[in-house]
């Protein structure tokens, strides 16, 4: 099979043919990849800003879909024939740890789940059927991006009626997180960005504001906003540690709460002043919006159905595996909210 493959820091990932990959081990899943999303943190890996690698070569990819082609000893939550989502949270089912594939001589590394591959070994408790009436390519969304935006709202922050918020960086996390939002009675809903494209669409997902970082203070204008007071919640997604000081500042004092779900570059520190934790502003960081995935997937999936997630509309671009470097390219430059890469559409055919 053809996976592309990282082989260097800040070098383009290398399109490798001819992969082959070791027989299944307890607990093991082979899946046919359709489609894959691409997330930051692949760009972050890629351009060494996760510090040193020592698992170079690997694969990367960590949420897409696919149809099962075979599975190992003990794995009763998935069958062959069954269509997927592949994501990097855990949820049931066995842990088989990292996959071991061969090309050419070399050994490629691999974690507990990978995507950008036309076939990937990954962990029983790394892949969830995809529910009916989920087309493939809108179910890759399932794997990382709606997991984790959409549940920071729904199980982190869970808006009381009335409320405000902000959310600062409209990628596929953060675009998530908006369109969440308008499942809550919320009274204002700030959009934070550098993009005017994603502002628009922010507009249409259920903000009430939106404020162009790029031309204006986001503190000011979120000031502006609130009478002065801040907003009852913030969630930061852009992966920039001024924009995660700004989201924590933006928050009311007594009881004002920022979750970010960015990583910034391997070495950087965010600075607060100590005297916004005194007054009773609150910052704490998201692991996967706390979602489930055997829970989040179905629920997610039942709220996309019922037309009030409009996936859809994240996917502004497709790209083949062959050029999986100008997505990374296009996402780290902000012209895309989340890239998908189309593996084998061939298999979207149907949903689930």
């Amino acid at each position: 099979m053809k996976a592309a493959v990282l082989s260097a820091l800040e070098a383009p990932l290398e399109i490798v043919s001819g992969l082959e990959w070791d027989p299944l081990e307890r607990g093991q899943v082979l899946v046919r990849l359709a489609f894959s999303g691409v997330c930051h943190s692949q760009v972050m890996e890629a351009r060494g800003k996760r510090g040193p690698d020592p698992y170079l070569p690997h694969l990367l990819g960590h949420e897409g879909t696919g149809e099962v082609v075979e599975v190992g000893e003990g794995v009763s939550k998935v069958h062959v024939g069954q269509r997927v989502v592949l994501g990097w949270i855990r949820g049931r089912g066995l842990d088989a740890g990292a996959a071991g594939y061969r090309a050419g001589g070399r050994r490629i590394n691999a974690g507990g789940v990978t995507t950008f591959n036309e076939l990937a070994v990954v962990s029983e408790n790394r892949v969830v059927a995809l529910p009916e009436g989920v087309p493939m390519d809108v179910g890759v969304l399932l794997g990382c991006a709606l997991p984790t935006g959409s549940g920071i709202i729904t199980n982190e922050i869970d808006p009381e009626p009335g409320s405000s918020l902000a959310i600062f960086g409209l990628g596929g996390i953060g675009m998530s997180a908006l369109m969440t939002t308008r499942l809550f009675d919320c009274a204002k809903v700030v959009a934070v960005d550098v993009s005017r494209e994603k502002l628009a669409v922010a507009q249409e997902f259920g903000a009430t504001h939106v404020v162009d970082a790029s031309t204006e203070d986001p503190l000011a204008r979120i000031g502006e906003i609130t009478d002065g007071s801040g907003v009852d919640y913030s969630v930061e997604a852009s992966g920039r540690v001024r924009v995660i000081e700004q989201a924590f500042e933006a928050v009311r004092a007594g009881g004002g709460l920022c979750v970010f779900a960015s990583h910034p570059q391997n070495g950087q520190r965010i600075s607060i002043d100590p005297h916004h934790l005194i007054r009773g502003r609150q910052l704490r960081g998201s692991w996967g919006g706390r979602s489930d995935p055997d829970e989040a997937v179905p629920r997610f999936a039942a709220l996309y159905r019922d037309g009030r997630l409009p996936l859809e509309t994240l996917l502004t671009r497709r790209y083949d595996l062959e050029h999986i470097n100008e997505a990374l390219d296009d996402l780290e430059a902000g012209r895309v909210a989340r890239p998908l890469v189309a593996i084998d559409p061939s298999l979207q055919g149907r949903t689930s």
